[in-house]
């Protein structure tokens, strides 16, 4: 018994008829006879009983079925990992983004990789650092794209730009003649922020940490574009990574580089297993370098 004849079998067993499943196989009917019989002779069980113009499964069968389905399963899953040593990228591609990450990014990434992987289903998920870190671990994303190092033990990096922490406030903010504010001076101002659970708040508690203070946060959002949708009424400012100034679009605020001393950022492709997605960061690499440097 090989996994073709199981699969053979499974073609059969579940069209319960022998035309049909080779149809499906594309191979000859009498191929496919011939290897239900060789399978039958192999395993010295009798699998499959006519009645009518149909073959129905004796029990011996249901129960083959039964144990082909996550052998075959394990097999193409076997197929799929080992795609990345041949250097093929695989056919669906999962990547978790931070929304505060460069947002005119995805849609052009979209664009690219339709165009050069035209056969790939990429699914694409707006998530917190945390969350990106634990489906890379679960494996439920094959790539993230976020802020450098990752935090959790068994993922590594590969740079791809450069970014660094921005004060945002309204147009008529009483530091809006301000060149650059300082660390000091931003840890004193009360501060509309993303919840604690985003890579950019902890960054921030990280570096007034370092100098002794606390942010004086006084309201949350977990979505950054109704963060700056609310600075002009609120009288609030809130920290961001410069880049995501595009996604002000029409929007009144000012951007203030953060100095003595400035907030630098690294972001780039968070992954679990280099060996076996070599492939997929390839791609992603040479399509995004050229996006990230053209900001």
């Amino acid at each position: 018994m090989d996994f073709r004849q199981l699969r053979y079998f499974v073609a059969v067993f579940e069209e319960g008829h022998v035309g049909r499943a080779a149809e499906r196989l594309s191979i000859s009917q009498p191929a496919l006879s011939q290897q239900i019989r060789q399978l039958e002779q192999d395993l010295d069980v009798s699998l499959f009983q006519r009645g009518g113009r149909r073959l129905l499964p004796t029990l011996a069968a249901q129960t083959l079925y039964g144990h082909a389905l996550p052998l075959l399963d394990g097999l193409e899953r076997a197929r799929e990992a080992l795609r990345g040593f041949r250097g093929q990228v695989p056919r669906s591609l999962a990547i978790g983004v931070l929304q505060t990450v460069n947002a005119s990014l995805v849609p052009l990434l979209l664009e690219r990789l339709r165009v050069a992987q035209p056969q790939l289903v990429v699914q694409l998920y707006e998530l917190s650092g945390i969350d990106i870190e634990r489906r890379l671990l679960t494996g439920t994303l094959d790539v993230g794209i976020g802020f450098l190092p990752p935090r959790q033990p068994g993922l590594h990096a590969l740079p791809l730009y450069e970014d660094e922490l921005q004060l945002v406030m309204a147009a008529d903010h009483p530091l809006r003649e301000f060149r650059k504010v300082s660390l000091a001076q931003a840890a004193a101002l009360p501060l509309l922020m993303l919840g604690e659970e985003f890579r950019v708040r902890q960054i921030w508690q990280e570096q007034l940490a370092a100098i002794g203070r606390r942010p004086q946060v006084q309201a949350e959002m977990n979505q950054m574009g109704a963060i700056l949708d609310s600075l002009p009424n609120t009288g609030l400012v809130t920290v961001l990574p410069g880049r995501a100034r595009q996604m002000t679009g029409a929007r009144e605020l000012l951007w203030k580089p953060i100095s003595e001393p400035r907030v630098p950022l690294q972001v780039g492709l968070v992954y679990r297993d280099a060996q076996r997605q070599q492939a997929v960061l390839d791609l992603l690499r040479s399509l995004l370098e050229p996006l990230v440097t053209a900001v």
